[in-house]
């Protein structure tokens, strides 16, 4: 069977997509399967490369839309462009897609949808969990209603903020205590997201993140360290270990997170067993709210008290050397390999079951 590995994208996101699919490609049985390279340019070009049947040796040889000269290519060997391609050409008979892409128009049920009018089964959560996991307002009135305890927040849209921005400071203020989180609806991998202390930082951040998305939530920030939990499954899912960031500061933004890497974790997280347990039966509930399939990782708040808040879920979850999700499942017992097929797995399973409804 032919893997058709889709990765870059317009996102902010698309470096980290391109790490994680150079890793992901890494741990495929080549014995068993061979690897069609598609590349989304960050102009949203779709670029075909040659066919793998082995890993390639550095990240940077599925960017097809360079050709390296130099000293570079002395490194990693001879790489070649891609090829141009309308986006329907990468329907294929026998062919299963791995949609490693992160963010908005990858992560968010664009590339879900548009893959299932193509028919083809493809890896991780379906257009509404897709979909509802991307949107944080969404997901939040979800969790909400499957009885997940949140953080207080205050959502509101560009419209709202142009018309009533007197009126939304003093809600938010006479709502909430500083410090405050403000975010994008619709972003991730901190993205766009601000730590205010007072409101003058709160409005500029306001604008900063309205730059990213139209639709802004602004949460109260508390005292609390971060654990997250890798969900695998479809209907059968079950949760990994519970992680734990190991991090020196309250507010870590996208450089820290994956250039410098300043962020450390804990697996299994040195906390009361019955509190991980109440964390793994969250993230499996949250993932059910959202009608999850394939995989998640659920992100939550733990403070000192023991008391857990449901922070966000995130349906295709990073997978550079420096993720949770894969290091959760290792320290559980499945080694990254196991874990990319399973992936597969339970995709065809997913197709198969949508095949076999009634169309009409």
């Amino acid at each position: 069977m032919k893997i058709v590995l889709l990765y870059g994208g317009q996102s902010a996101e698309h470096d980290i997509s391109i790490i994680s699919a150079h890793n992901i490609s890494k741990e495929i049985m080549y014995d068993v399967y061979t690897v069609q390279p598609v590349y989304i340019t960050r102009g949203g070009v779709w670029l075909k490369g040659p066919i793998m049947d082995k890993p390639l040796e550095a990240a940077e040889q599925l960017r097809l839309e360079q050709a390296f000269v130099g000293s570079w290519a002395e490194k990693v060997g001879d790489i070649s462009t891609g090829t141009v391609i309308n986006p329907g050409e990468i329907k294929e008979e026998d062919a299963i897609v791995f949609p490693v892409l992160h963010g908005p128009n990858g992560e968010d049920g664009t590339i879900q949808g548009f893959l299932e009018v193509l028919n083809m089964p493809y890896v991780g959560a379906g257009v509404t969990a897709s979909a509802t996991g991307m949107d944080k307002i969404l997901s939040k009135q979800l969790f909400e209603q499957a009885g997940l305890p949140q953080i207080p927040y205050i959502a509101f849209d560009q419209r709202e903020w142009l018309a009533e921005r007197d009126i939304l400071m003093q809600k938010i203020e006479g709502s909430l205590l500083y410090p405050l989180f403000v975010k994008p609806a619709n972003m991730g991998s901190s993205v766009g997201i601000s730590r205010v202390q007072n409101s003058l930082e709160l409005e500029t951040a306001i604008q900063e993140a309205l730059k990213y998305d139209r639709r802004i939530v602004v949460e109260q920030g508390i005292s609390a360290q971060e654990c997250e939990v890798a969900v695998l499954g479809n209907d059968d899912a079950h949760a990994s270990v519970v992680g734990l960031l190991v991090k020196e500061s309250e507010f870590y933004d996208y450089e820290e997170k994956y250039i410098n890497n300043t962020v450390g974790m804990q697996i299994p997280a040195q906390i009361d067993s019955a509190v991980a347990d109440k964390i793994q039966e969250y993230a499996l509930r949250a993932y059910r709210a959202l009608d999850g399939s394939g995989l998640s990782r659920v992100d939550f708040f733990l403070t000192n008290n023991n008391d857990i808040f449901i922070n966000e879920i995130n349906t295709m979850p990073g997978f550079t050397q420096f993720s949770m999700y894969p290091s959760l499942w290792r320290e559980t017992g499945l080694e990254t390999r196991d874990l990319i097929e399973e992936l597969l797995q339970l995709a065809l399973k997913r197709h198969a079951i949508r095949q076999a409804l009634k169309k009409a």
